[in-house]
């Protein structure tokens, strides 16, 4: 089984900066892509970014030149830089990981427990 554990959460005032991190445990053979998603009171998840096993990478508009998604293959950990954060941007943030648990070469989806971000103004 694969787990997947972040933090870096928190609260932080608006044009302030926060990392979040999302490492990946148990039994890995490959990931592939990996992303952040957020969800606001309210509203649906929302994709943010995303990072694939070239490290190529895509970001919504909302979030495109503030945020920085990257990847650790090594610590199977992907990261989520935010700068110049806005009353906006606060939400619970969850990664998602597609992981390889077994030889078969099969990938599956894993989600994160979730991270609370809060940005005041």
């Amino acid at each position: 089984q694969v787990q997947l554990v972040e933090s870096g959460g928190g609260l932080v005032q608006a044009g302030g900066s926060l990392r979040l991190s999302c490492a990946a445990s148990g039994t890995i053979f490959g990931i592939g892509t990996m992303a952040w998603y957020r969800q606001a009171p309210g509203k649906q998840r929302e994709l943010l970014a995303i990072i694939d096993a070239d490290r190529g990478t895509d970001y919504s508009d909302s979030v495109q030149g503030r945020f920085t998604i990257s990847r650790d293959n090594a610590k199977n950990t992907v990261y989520l830089q935010m700068s110049s954060l806005k009353p906006g941007d606060t939400g619970v943030y969850y990664c998602e990981v597609e992981a390889q648990p077994t030889v078969s070469g099969r990938l599956y989806h894993y989600w994160g427990q979730g991270t609370q971000v809060t940005v005041s103004s």
